[in-house]
């Protein structure tokens, strides 16, 4: 974690709350906490609207929503004009780890690409500085690259743990029946590569290394982990486009699943980083820091 010092952590805060604001005014909305009854409905149908979760394995509940957003927890809303049209919810960690797990985040399908979501972590971020918290988590589907792109590429945050079937069966639109592996995403708050950010283009864009895939496809496109490597520098490869690929080809997803699950368990086991994700959609993992510890 970046060290710093209580004589500027105001400032951090500070220039995190413009730099929400800019994000904000960039993407067209507006963003705050809301706790308001009717406003809280409001995002808790588009929490259902955007996952049509199966009702027995539900991630939330208007309930569960009401209770966080009454507890002090962080329960956010984007807005144009009146209309809310994303809902960001999380809850706070154990008091001496400072820390907030973003549990879910969601933006309506008329708002996708206009960097809404973009919006909504920084206004997250500057509302948990706000709150002396030093870091955000939270979890994502590893296999969807362009949530890899936005959260590595464009928010500087890190994988650091593989999470095999973290939620369980889930049988939702997103989801459907595929095991629901995440990776926990770790934000460092008070990074410089964070805070020199400008609203509107890609906060850190991190070099072009030349790594060794760990992950091959055959003639059929069905993936295969590779022999293995002794390189310090490796790439662990996404499809193209997963959630196509469960509709039309069930079986190559649940491959999909399973080499990069093999993968990402035996990289972090052994102490390995994940340091960014390329142009290619593979995620480039640093193997240095363990061969050194050997």
């Amino acid at each position: 974690m970046t060290e710093i010092t209580l004589g500027n952590a105001s400032n951090v805060a500070a220039r995190a709350h413009e730099l929400a604001e800019a994000a904000a005014a960039s993407a067209g909305v507006t963003v705050r906490t809301i706790s308001a009854p009717d406003e809280l409905s409001d995002a808790y149908e588009l929490y259902k609207d955007t996952w049509r979760p199966d009702a027995s394995n539900l991630s939330m509940t208007l309930g569960i929503l009401r209770v966080l957003a009454k507890t002090g927890n962080y329960v956010s809303g984007a807005f144009v004009g009146s209309k809310l049209v994303g809902m960001s919810v999380g809850f706070c960690g154990q008091p001496d780890q400072r820390s907030l797990h973003s549990h879910i985040t969601g933006v309506s399908s008329s708002m996708q690409g206009r960097k809404v979501g973009q919006a909504i972590k920084l206004h997250q971020r500057a509302w948990a500085l706000e709150s002396s918290m030093h870091t955000i988590t939270w979890t994502v589907d590893p296999l969807v690259r362009r949530n890899a792109f936005f959260n590595i590429v464009k928010l500087g945050a890190v994988p650091t743990e593989y999470l095999p079937n973290f939620y369980g069966q889930m049988d939702d639109a997103i989801n459907g029946s595929d095991p629901s592996d995440r990776l926990l995403i770790t934000w460092d708050l008070e990074s410089e590569i964070v805070g020199s950010v400008s609203p509107g283009s890609p906060m850190h864009v991190r070099p072009l290394l030349e790594a060794t895939e760990l992950i091959v496809t055959d003639a059929d496109d069905h993936p295969h982990v590779s022999a293995a490597s002794q390189s310090t520098v490796v790439a662990v490869a996404t499809p193209e486009d997963i959630e196509s690929l469960r509709r039309t080809h069930p079986g190559a997803a649940r491959a999909w699943r399973s080499v990069v699950r093999e993968c990402f368990m035996r990289e972090f086991a052994s102490g390995s980083r994940v340091v960014g994700f390329d142009s290619r959609g593979s995620y480039i993992v640093d193997r240095k820091e363990n061969s050194q510890k050997g």
